[in-house]
């Protein structure tokens, strides 16, 4: 805070107020309860004026200075903490605890939670199709190279608490890029790795709050337990302390209990395939490079109806299983689906489910709305028509769903009886319940709206048995009800009438019968209102009392939408239900690219691969724009749909065992490392050779473009020989070096495969067909004769083009003619010479074993 913002003696009460709960929480926005306003102060509201756009003023003076203030309502106050949480920032809710009515003097205020960017559980504050983690760091070792991390994270939205252990920072890398955390933990030291500073969220906690041991406490405190054995945590200490800080923050910041996070699960990497972030980037999963989601593999294939499917669908596409019992079961059900035509009356039935994952999750933090209760409640109705669906449908899977959707009929009762039709959005509004279902609400809601006609009738009573024909009944603020006699009729009044007020013109009295309907209508709203609250109370007892089971119903209502959406998918796009064999290998006939094949208006061409132990890796040559990129790419993503369980775009795809998808393609700088665009490449490349296997599927694109001719093609040649014969991967090498084509030789496991294209006139026609044999052109004028470069700039390169191939036509003549020794020599630019005595200087004949001497032939000639 500044000089000016700092309490003094001389500070206003409330001023000393509002000191008070921000030094409690000096770090992030305070939203201070003033009536019907938020109001902002000194720094926090200039703060906020900027990030909202709203009026910053100046009212008033405490300590001698003026007050920079800044406000939002409290009704829309919904609208601005989203607004605030997606730009990153955390705000503390300081609300009035006490009844300004009853309160003598200032009312008391105090904080009731801390809205941050990971800890968001409002409908309004989240994206309904995305999780929004909170994730806690924590790490052993002191050198890249020896240390190890410990990862929690927690979607309080959707009740779920998970941990892992990582290896090393290439491994943490992945799994933050996989999870994509709203807001992330870690202790407050140096050391950590450089692509932490560009993530978004980022926390620094005090170090000893990631402590083993406390953590452990703290978890066996919250859960209740003896030890951590049943989560399969007694072993990592990382992920406990990780756990620990999570707990901690969570606790802190919401400042209720959590009874939706029931328990820790341990989400290891030996049953996925495992994706790199350079992967995830380029596959374009669920983001594109330009930050557009719609064109992505999940923009094709989400069609789920609910957004708790999408979230479940968008974490299956982010962690494809190798578990082939498990994808098994989802392909069958799929086909099942199908085959009987089921997919249409299930996805009309989901269509009333709404959100009941974050539902759930409100109720048990009892922060749910009425909506949310009757959302529930006609989810729960239709429990009973989706298994009549479900039941005669023969797949193992579908029936554990339906059998764990589970029997609720006391709850969907409960609810269908308590809750009126069509609730209102808040519950202290009142009306939330249906008239029946308490009996001392409906006399309290008799009285209230029944008062009125009560009146008419005591007044025509009082006026018979007194005779005063001006007697009439009246109510004011101040004094309430009252009989109201005139000065010339008041010596009439009967015994029983308590003077309560006396007038210039008239009397006013009360009798014991209207003082008793005066305490209860007046009270009745009041009463009402506490009734409902407490009714709302028990409901939310109610409800939590069953809150595992729901949450198991909720969770399988989940994966059934994204079984019936890949049935959907299937049907309408033309996908076939993909073969994992045992045998090592892919085998994909007129195979697609799903993305592509959604946005061009004219037909895809389907194109086939085949890998496997004699055939692993593909060279692929064609021109530019030839659908090189396109044809790898699509080919990952069939291997990629067919592991999460979907169906995939292909005639026909046989898929052997995979263990990770590898891919280097585009180029880009990474300016917050400071790395240039062939360093970038030459990483990504240096991890795919360091972590492929024979059961891998790698993807390069154009390697050693960024560097000189020589350069490039050298490295290129030396990471396809080595991905070829050393990593044995399934591999498909994009290049423009044609001289790599030459690796294709027999036994080497090596083959070529190009794209065409063919000139008409001045244009060219991409056949986008995959072709066995390599390119026999580049096509590179063309290309960017297509691109709108000027007519000039293209006949100039036609022109050099020609000069530098006649003049390599010359060299490579003048190289194969022998020299005078003492003479200068210049090799040409195109002659294989140079390169090929240098290899053949380099070997020791002695040295080399039989398969090493023939590889070497096989190099140089390679190289002439």
């Amino acid at each position: 805070m500044p000089k000016s913002a700092v309490q003094t003696p001389e500070q206003t009460p409330l001023m000393r107020q509002f000191f008070a709960a921000k030094a409690e929480h000096p770090d992030v926005l305070l939203f201070f309860r003033m009536g019907d306003f938020y109001e902002l102060f000194y720094d926090d509201a200039r703060k906020a004026a900027r990030l909202l756009d709203i009026t910053l003023t100046q009212r008033g003076a405490s300590g001698g200075q003026p007050i920079p203030m800044a406000g939002v309502p409290h009704h829309a106050a919904e609208g601005y903490l989203a607004r605030l949480v997606a730009l990153g920032e955390s705000v503390a809710i300081c609300e009035q605890i006490g009844d300004p009515a009853a309160s003598k003097g200032l009312v008391e205020r105090k904080v009731v939670r801390i809205v941050t960017p990971g800890t968001v559980t409002d409908e309004a504050l989240l994206d309904e199709r995305r999780d929004t983690l909170l994730l806690a760091l924590a790490r052993s070792g002191t050198s890249s190279k020896g240390r190890g991390y410990g990862l929690a994270w927690a979607d309080l939205a959707g009740g779920r608490f998970l941990v892992n252990e990582v290896a090393n920072d290439d491994q943490l890398e992945a799994e933050l890029s996989r999870l994509d955390p709203a807001e992330l933990l870690l202790p407050d030291e140096e050391g950590w790795p450089s692509f932490l500073a560009a993530r978004k969220g980022v926390r620094r906690r005090a170090p000893w709050l990631f402590d083993a041991d406390s953590g452990r406490r703290q978890l066996l405190q919250f859960f209740g337990l003896h030890d951590l054995t049943g989560f399969g945590l007694e072993d990592r200490p990382r992920a406990i302390a990780a756990a620990g800080a999570l707990l901690g923050y969570v606790e802190e910041t919401q400042k209720q209990r959590l009874p939706h996070l029931t328990a820790i699960a341990v989400e290891t990497g030996d049953g996925a395939i495992a994706m790199n972030a350079a992967t995830r980037r380029h596959l374009e999963l669920d983001t594109r490079v330009d930050g557009e989601h719609r064109h992505t593999l999940l923009g094709v294939l989400d069609s789920t109806v609910t957004p708790m499917a999408g979230r479940l669908l968008r974490r299956w596409l982010h962690r494809p299983l190798r578990d082939r019992g498990v994808l098994g079961e989802r392909h069958h059900a799929v086909a099942t689906l199908i085959d009987n035509r089921a997919d249409d009356d299930l996805r009309e039935r989901f269509r009333a489910l709404g959100d009941l994952e974050r539902i759930l999750s409100r109720i048990a933090l009892r922060s749910a709305r009425p909506r949310d209760l009757s959302t529930l409640r006609d989810g729960l109705a239709m429990l009973p028509e989706l298994r009549s669906l479900l039941a005669p449908l023969d797949s193992p899977r579908l029936q554990v769903l339906a059998e764990s959707l589970g029997e609720h009929a006391a709850e969907a009762h409960l609810l269908a009886t308590a809750l009126v039709e069509h609730p209102p959005v808040l519950a202290r509004d009142g009306g939330v319940f249906a008239a029946g279902h308490d009996v001392e609400l409906d006399e309290l809601r008799a009285l209230s709206g029944n008062a009125d006609q009560f009146l008419v009738d005591l007044e025509a009573r009082e006026r018979a048995a007194s005779g005063i024909p001006t007697l009439k009944l009246g109510y004011n603020r101040v004094h309430g009800y009252y009989i109201e006699i005139s000065k010339a009729q008041a010596g009439r009044a009967p015994t029983h009438y308590t003077r309560r007020q006396t007038l210039t013109n008239a009397e006013r009295y009360i009798t014991e019968e209207l003082k008793q309907f005066e305490d209860k209508v007046l009270s009745a709203r009041e009463r009402a209102l506490a009734r409902e609250r407490l009714l709302y109370e028990q409901l939310l007892d109610a409800l939590n009392a069953r809150l595992d089971a729901l949450k198991q119903c909720a969770a399988a209502l989940s994966e059934l939408d994204v079984l019936v959406a890949f049935a959907e998918r299937a049907q309408a796009l033309d996908w076939s239900r993909p073969q994992l064999t045992a045998e090592p290998g892919l085998r994909i006939e007129r195979g697609r690219h799903p993305v592509v094949e959604a946005v061009r208006d004219e037909p895809f061409e389907p194109n086939d691969l085949i890998l496997d132990d004699d055939r692993r890796m593909l060279v692929i040559t064609g021109p530019n724009m030839g659908g090189k990129s396109t044809y790898m790419r699509q080919n990952a993503l069939i291997v990629l749909l067919a592991h999460i369980g979907s169906f995939v775009p292909a005639a026909r795809a046989a898929i052997g065992p995979i263990d990770r998808i590898l891919t280097r393609i585009g180029a880009g700088d990474d300016l917050a490392r400071g790395q240039s665009t062939f360093m970038v490449e030459m990483s990504e490349t240096s991890y795919i050779l360091h972590h492929a296997t024979d059961q891998s599927l790698v993807l390069m694109d154009e390697i050693g473009r960024g560097t000189s001719t020589y350069d490039g093609l050298a490295l290129a040649e030396a990471c396809a020989r080595h991905l070829a014969s050393a990593n044995r991967s399934y591999t498909l090498f994009a290049t423009h070096y044609f001289e790599l084509t030459a690796l294709a030789a027999p036994g080497s496991g090596v083959a070529n495969v190009h794209l065409d294209a063919v000139e008409h006139g001045d244009s060219l026609v991409f056949m986008h067909a995959v072709k066995e044999g390599p390119a026999d052109r580049s096509f590179g004028l063309q290309v960017a004769a297509l691109a709108g470069l000027p007519k000039s700039v293209v006949g100039d390169a036609r022109g050099r083009l020609a000069e530098l191939e006649q003049r390599g036509h010359e060299t490579q003549a003048a190289a194969m003619r022998p020299q005078a020794l003492d003479g200068p020599q210049q090799i040409g630019l195109f002659a294989p010479s140079s390169a090929a005595l240098e290899a053949l200087a380099a070997l020791d004949p002695d040295e080399l074993t039989p398969k090493q001497a023939l590889e070497a032939l096989y190099r140089l000639k390679s190289l002439t």
